[in-house]
């Protein structure tokens, strides 16, 4: 069977692992090409993006893929979307892995929001704003004019940060929940702002935030697509398993 992998998560590199080992299988793994320099997965990997949606339904039918597993990060919802729909109408099987979102703990001072543009209404002028949220969502805290913004992202900035206000840390996770505080410290941050990604590798800042008493604005996850969902790569895993069958 020919499965596509849309990976980019350390889920979709657990998965990939696994799936290298089934035999019969023939997987293609996929990456927006987001980070520049990506670790190397275990099955053979395209990346780039496929240009839109008759693109990858043109790759999808001249590739044979017979059925695909939605491994992307929980807000990338668009290539989610697009994908689910896709498989609708060519029949082919879906599955998204969508690790479980995070949920307050005892001592976690968190303030929910749709979106950054909601951020003015609850952080204060003056404070200092560490920005765990991507470089392609940083547009959307363009109004917290009156805060210092630090960003941290993956690769070193190909650009000036937008915002007079900012400014970008570079950094490759995985980061302890030691290393978070000592930063925080460091940095004299006031508020943590966050995506609901969810998983146990990236949930050490609230860890440190929490330790720290720092408050958290958490940004809440677009809508995911209609479809079957599974949480963990061992139940991805059995579903290709009996995709197979």
């Amino acid at each position: 069977m020919k499965l596509l992998l849309l990976a980019g998560t350390g889920e979709a590199r657990r998965l990939a692992q696994a799936l290298a080992q089934v035999p019969g299988l023939e997987v293609t793994a996929s990456l927006s090409g987001a980070t520049r320099a990506p670790m190397a997965l275990p099955v053979p990997t395209r990346s780039g993006g496929f240009g839109g949606e008759e693109a990858q339904k043109d790759y999808m039918q001249s590739n044979g893929i017979e059925a695909v597993v939605d491994a992307t990060h929980p807000f990338a919802h668009r290539i989610s979307a697009r994908t689910a729909a896709l498989c609708s109408e060519l029949g082919l099987p879906y599955v998204q892995l969508l690790r479980p979102a995070w949920q307050p703990e005892l001592g976690d001072t968190w303030v929910q929001v749709a979106s950054g543009q909601d951020a003015p209404a609850h952080i204060p002028p003056g404070a200092r704003v560490f920005l765990a949220v991507g470089r392609q969502t940083l547009t959307e805290f363009e109004s917290l004019t009156q805060c210092h913004l630090i960003c941290r992202q993956i690769d070193p900035p190909d650009a000036p940060f937008p915002f007079p206000n900012g400014e970008f840390r570079v950094g490759r996770p995985p980061f302890s929940i030691e290393d978070e505080e000592a930063l925080f410290r460091k940095l004299r941050i006031d508020w943590l702002a966050v995506k609901n990604a969810g998983g146990e590798a990236s949930k050490t800042k609230l860890v440190a935030a929490r330790n720290l008493g720092l408050p958290v604005l958490m940004l809440a996850r677009p809508p995911q697509p209609d479809g079957a969902k599974v949480e963990t790569v061992e139940d991805a895993l059995t579903w290709v398993q009996e995709q197979m069958t």
